[in-house]
């Protein structure tokens, strides 16, 4: 794998491009030139023209689809299409089941869900619940937040707004008492304490990727949880469910956006918690982290966007250099943490800086 596309060079798509660039031959994708000169070619297109995407796949062996969730679809097909390997953020249930059907005859790659949450925090999790000999529970919780936050929301849209509106309004899938079911976003709501800071979580939809089909039977609870700080899911279930704007998701979209843009100073807490049976007594393992903006290449990242370019640039490192599966789907939790923190981008998560 020598050629790869990014397509969405927004603010994660621009650093998963120039971090690919330093081992690939990278091309960018977007509807217009950036603002700022990047280190590669970019070229320009409207990504909802699926007759330009399946003939500028050409050449390319693998595609980055950094778009949201929504314009995943036609870009997989094309990379289906062209027989090149096909990576992507999307935390949305339909599109991933979509993908991988069409994964299940595909000649390369189609991996999905190699972000946050769906993506490391299943890689984690997984690894964690590789040292027990029998499993009970898994718990996976993530929360991608401003520092310093204000407002009664304690919010900023530092990704996709449309990402997470979808994750608030779809139902999250989860096992409970050994059983695979759905709940409601937003509910299922606890406390958390960080370093002394509480917190709330709540279940949000996508979060577990394809987990709950891999520990069905091996485990009595498993669930997903989005970290905020109080008093968030309480508003949003206001904004989608009193005043009805589930119904409008452009309109609640751009009332967010203009109204909690973008902080620079942001954190991302990954936490994982499994317990289950280790030798004959019963035992809990942990791994939390908290990650904040880093400089890389001389340029100031926030928290949000260099943990999930690193990600999804580790996976692809990995399918490069032969560690996993060079056809099929590949799920997240099926990826080795060691082999991720192995890769030249991996490697970010080793420490907290």
């Amino acid at each position: 794998m020598q050629n790869v596309l990014v397509i969405g060079l927004g603010k994660v798509g621009s650093l998963v491009a120039i971090l690919l660039n330093k081992q690939f031959s990278v091309k960018g994708l977007d509807k217009r030139q950036p603002a700022k000169p990047l280190p590669f070619e970019v070229i320009e297109g409207d990504v909802t023209d699926e007759a330009f995407i399946q003939t500028t796949l050409a050449g390319f062996d693998a595609v980055v689809s950094c778009m949201p969730y929504n314009l995943n679809l036609p870009i997989a097909r094309a990379a289906y299409a062209s027989c090149i390997h096909y990576f992507d953020l999307t935390e949305d249930v339909p599109t991933t089941a979509a993908i991988r059907q069409m994964a299940e005859t595909h000649r390369g790659v189609m991996a999905p869900q190699c972000g946050l949450a769906p993506g490391l925090i299943g890689i984690v999790g997984a690894d964690l619940a590789r040292r027990f000999d029998r499993l009970r529970d898994i718990e996976l919780r993530v929360g991608a937040l401003p520092c310093y936050p204000n407002g009664l929301l304690g919010y900023s849209f530092t990704w996709s707004p449309a990402g997470v509106i979808n994750e608030y309004i779809n139902d999250a899938e989860v096992i409970q008492n050994g059983e695979r079911k759905m709940v409601s976003s937003l509910d299922g709501m606890e406390v958390i304490n960080i370093e002394g800071q509480e917190f709330e979580a709540f279940s949000t939809s996508g979060g577990l990727g394809t987990m709950c089909e891999t520990y069905l039977g091996k485990v009595d609870t498993l669930n997903y949880k989005t970290i905020r700080y109080p008093g968030h899911a309480k508003l949003m279930r206001f904004l989608l469910y009193e005043l009805i704007l589930k119904n409008r998701r452009e309109q609640l979209e751009e009332i967010l956006t203009a109204a909690k843009p973008p902080v620079k100073e942001d954190v991302v807490y990954v936490y994982a918690v499994v317990e289950g049976w280790q030798g004959d007594g019963l035992a809990r393992e942990e791994l939390f982290r908290a990650y904040h903006p880093r400089l890389i290449d001389g340029q100031s990242w926030r928290a949000i966007s260099w943990t999930t370019a690193a990600s999804i640039a580790a996976v692809v490192e990995m399918v490069a250099a032969g560690v996993l599966p060079q056809h099929g789907f590949i799920k997240q939790e099926e990826i080795p943490f060691e082999a991720f923190l192995a890769t030249e981008n991996g490697s970010f998560f080793r420490d907290n800086n």
